[in-house]
C-alpha cells in the first residue's frame, strides 16, 4: 500500500477555471521542488498538452466511459507512482458525466473509484453569501464525495475575498484555500473547439507566472496537506503481468505520426500502446515539411486544420508525398482533422476552399450550427487495419465540420452514443487507408494498436 498523495480539481461547471488553476498549481509546485503528475479526467487532448508545459510530465487521461475502473486505476499507479503529488483536473461540473442519472463517466466518478480528495472551484465574481448556498449544495448532494476545499476564482479584492470565506465557513465544513484574481494576462484564448493548444505558443514563462499567482493568494501547505490526507491505495502487484505500456518489444516498424499546431490531438496511451507494440514513433510537420520522413506508416491525428487550411495548402510536396504513400498501399490511419486533411478539400467557416491530400472523395465543410459532440461506440462491420469485424472499440467526437461527396464511400463501422443510440457510420475506407471521425482511445481495446501494427507487416 502507498499514499499517492492526490487531488482533484473540480468545477461547478464548465468556465469556472479549473484549466487555469490546475496549471497554476502545477506550476507552482514544481517551483517548489515536487515532482508533480497531471491527468485529465474525459476526453480531452488540449487541457493535457497544457499540463505538460507546465508540469514538465505527460499527462493522462481518465475516463469511466470510455475506459474500465481497472484501466483507468492501473493507468494512475503508473504514472503516479514516482510522482511527490498528483493534480486530476476534472471534466464540465462535478457531477456531469455520460449521464443525467449517474456518476458514469463524470469527475466525481474518478473521486471515489481512486478516493482523491476534491477541491471545488467556484467562479464567485458575482457572489457574496450566495456562494456559501453552492458550496453547500455540492457538499451534500452525494454523501459518499468529501469535498476537502474550495477555492474561489475571478475575486478582484481582498475585501471581496473575505465575504465568501466568511459565508462558507460559516455554513459550511469546507476549508477554503484562496483566490485567484481575474488577469486577462494568464488567460489562454479560447476557439471553437476549446483553448487554443500550448503547442500554438505559450511559452514556459506564461506557467511560470500562473504558478507565481496563485502562490500570492492561496494556501499551498493547505492544499498539499488536502493531497496527503488521500486513502492509501494499493500498488501494482508484481505477481501479475507488467502494463502492456512497459513491455520490451524490438522497434520492427516506424510510424510518421503528424504533429504540429495543426495536428496534435493524440491519448498519450495511444502512442505508448504502440510503441509497446513495436512501433518507433517518427513525429513529422504537414505544415513545414516537404518530405516525409522513412516510415511504414502514417498515423494523423486531429487538431486544427481548418485554422492552418492556407499553409496546409501551399505545402503542396507534403501533400503529393502523403497521396504518393496512399497509393503504394501503404497503411494511413486518420481521426477528425486527419479526415479533413486527407479529403479533397476542406471549405473553412468563411467559405473559403482549400486543396487537401485528396485520397478520400468529397469535401469536408465548417459549420458553427453543425457541432457534434459525445462520446462514441465504434463497431466494426467488416475487417480492416484496426481489426475482425464485430469488434468494438469506444472514443469520443467533437467537430464542426461534416464529409460532403459525391461518391459512394466505404464505410468500415457503425457508431452509438453513450445511450447505444445509432450515430450511424463512421471510417471511410480507401484502400489501405482508413479516416474516422472518431477520436479512438487504444486502451478502450488495447489489440487496436497490434492489429494497426499487424497492418504494416502485411501491407
Amino acid at each position: 500500500m502507498m499514499n499517492y498523495p492526490r487531488l482533484l480539481i473540480a468545477g461547478t461547471q464548465s468556465g469556472v477555471g479549473k484549466t487555469t488553476v490546475t496549471l497554476a498549481l502545477l506550476s507552482a509546485f514544481r517551483a517548489k521542488g515536487r515532482r508533480v503528475q497531471p491527468f485529465k479526467v474525459g476526453p480531452d487532448f488540449i487541457d493535457p498538452g497544457h499540463h505538460r508545459m507546465a508540469s514538465g510530465r505527460e499527462s493522462r487521461n481518465l475516463d469511466g466511459w470510455m475506459l474500465d475502473q481497472e484501466i483507468n486505476r492501473t493507468t494512475f499507479l503508473r504514472a503516479a507512482q514516482d510522482a511527490d503529488l498528483s493534480i486530476i483536473e476534472g471534466m464540465m461540473g462535478l457531477f456531469d458525466g455520460s449521464s443525467p442519472m449517474s456518476d458514469r463517466g463524470s469527475a466525481v466518478e474518478q473521486a471515489k473509484q481512486l478516493g482523491v480528495p476534491t477541491l471545488l472551484v467556484v467562479d464567485a465574481s458575482a457572489m457574496a453569501r450566495s456562494a456559501a448556498a453552492m458550496v453547500h449544495g455540492y457538499a451534500t448532494f452525494d454523501p459518499t464525495l468529501q469535498i476537502s476545499g474550495v477555492l474561489f476564482n475571478r475575486i478582484k479584492s481582498e475585501g471581496h475575498y473575505q465575504l465568501v470565506k466568511d459565508a462558507v465557513e460559516n455554513e459550511t465544513k469546507v476549508r477554503v484555500v484562496g483566490y485567484l484574481r481575474p488577469n486577462p494576462e494568464l488567460t489562454i484564448p479560447d476557439r471553437h473547439l476549446g483553448l487554443q493548444t500550448a503547442i500554438e505558443g505559450k511559452n514556459e514563462q506564461f506557467y511560470k507566472m500562473l504558478g507565481e499567482s496563485i502562490s500570492e493568494t492561496v494556501d499551498l501547505d493547505l492544499i498539499e496537506q488536502l493531497a496527503q490526507s488521500a486513502p492509501e491505495l494499493k500498488s501494482h502487484d508484481e505477481s501479475q503481468p507488467i502494463h502492456i505500456h512497459d513491455r520490451k518489444t524490438k522497434k520492427t516498424v516506424k510510424i510518421g505520426v503528424a504533429y504540429d499546431p495543426a495536428f496534435c490531438f493524440y491519448y498519450q496511451d495511444n502512442l505508448e500502446l504502440l510503441e509497446a507494440e513495436g512501433a518507433e514513433i517518427v513525429k513529422f510537420s504537414p505544415l513545414v515539411d516537404h518530405v516525409l520522413p522513412d516510415v511504414d506508416l502514417l498515423y494523423l491525428g486531429g487538431g486544427y486544420p481548418e485554422v492552418y487550411a492556407k499553409p496546409l495548402a501551399q505545402n503542396a510536396e507534403m501533400r503529393q508525398a502523403i497521396h504518393r504513400f496512399a497509393d503504394q498501399g501503404k497503411p494511413v490511419y486518420a481521426e477528425c482533422g486527419g479526415l479533413m486533411y486527407l479529403a479533397e478539400t476542406l471549405r473553412n467557416f468563411d467559405g473559403e476552399v482549400y486543396d487537401m491530400v485528396g485520397v478520400i472523395p468529397g469535401e469536408t465543410a465548417m459549420s458553427r450550427s453543425q457541432m457534434t459532440l459525445g462520446y462514441r461506440e465504434l463497431t466494426l462491420t467488416c475487417s480492416g487495419i484496426l481489426g475482425e469485424q464485430g469488434m468494438k472499440i469506444r472514443g469520443h467526437e467533437f467537430h464542426y465540420s461534416r464529409l460532403q461527396s459525391k461518391s459512394t464511400l466505404n464505410y468500415v463501422g457503425q457508431v452509438a452514443d453513450a445511450q447505444g443510440r445509432s450515430c450511424g457510420k463512421d471510417g471511410v475506407r480507401s484502400g489501405n487507408v482508413l479516416a474516422l471521425y472518431t477520436h479512438l482511445h487504444f486502451m478502450s481495446h488495447p489489440s487496436v494498436a497490434r492489429n494497426l501494427v499487424k497492418a504494416v507487416r502485411h501491407s
